[in-house]
């Protein structure tokens, strides 16, 4: 099976700078976005083969997440756990025979770290919700997850320590997440890889010079680590501040 997942900064932005090319290029199973910035009826994908499920953020032009299949989910949740009037649209649950996938586009701390303990608080609520599915099924999760992990997950680690993104709380809590049995898939397979990045600043030239950050992600649950075959960046994919990742894994299908 082949998962791709890319925050895509404003879908219909993004749809003018090559997102149905790259679409249709990848051909995947499961494709997921965040950060979609649209209300239902402000955009019509024609996506053949595909099924469309959508998480729309009540606040207009804001957050927003999107999962396109080809595999019939056998359930659909919206939003966190038993919570669906969650208004960001920050999660979709699919439910298959044989795991569950979840698409995550997790709140940003913000520069003055208004919203840090909003975060945490989310960062709590949303281990505890996948452990509960960890139970049942597998799970795959993936998103824009915010954080830079390690100081390998970004090229400037010094100084953007206790920034957004980057605080020992924020990184703690991917730690505990990991912990809890769960595999960052990308550094599962390359543990030591530099300078692979997946969200860049628009500001002149920072791309170009890959000064960038890793905060999206795989992570899947630990039982299945030794199913996953690749972890892929595409980093040379423009169309938004952040680019694709991309999950190969072998999953028994009915």
């Amino acid at each position: 099976m082949k998962l791709v997942s890319w925050n895509v900064n404003g879908l219909r932005a993004c749809v003018k700078k090559g997102f149905n090319e790259y679409f249709a290029e990848m051909d995947a199973d499961i494709f997921c976005i965040q950060e979609t910035k649209l209300q239902e009826g402000q955009i019509e994908l024609d996506l053949d083969g595909y099924q469309q499920y959508w998480n729309y953020a009540v606040k207009k032009g804001y957050s927003g997440t999107a999962v396109f299949t080809k595999l019939e989910p056998l359930s659909v949740r919206y939003g966190l756990g038993t919570d669906e009037t969650e208004p960001e649209g920050r999660v979709l649950t699919l439910e298959f025979d044989f795991f569950f996938l979840v698409n995550v586009y997790t709140p940003n701390s913000q520069r003055d770290l208004a919203r840090l303990d909003f975060r945490l608080e989310w960062e709590d609520r949303i281990l505890n919700y996948v452990k509960e599915l960890d139970d049942s099924k597998p799970v795959i999760l993936c998103g824009d997850l915010n954080v830079a992990h390690n100081e390998i997950d970004l090229r400037n680690p010094r100084p953007n320590k206790g920034n957004s993104g980057f605080t020992e709380e924020e990184r703690m809590k991917m730690t505990n997440f990991l912990a809890s049995g769960f595999v960052d898939s990308f550094r599962h397979l390359y543990p030591d890889k530099e300078g692979a990045y997946t969200w860049w600043s628009y500001m002149n030239k920072v791309r170009e010079r890959n000064i960038g950050w890793r905060i999206d992600y795989f992570i899947v649950s630990g039982k299945i680590s030794k199913q996953i075959k690749d972890a892929e960046i595409h980093c040379d994919i423009m169309g938004s501040d952040h680019c694709p990742v991309v999950l190969d894994i072998n999953l028994e299908q009915k």
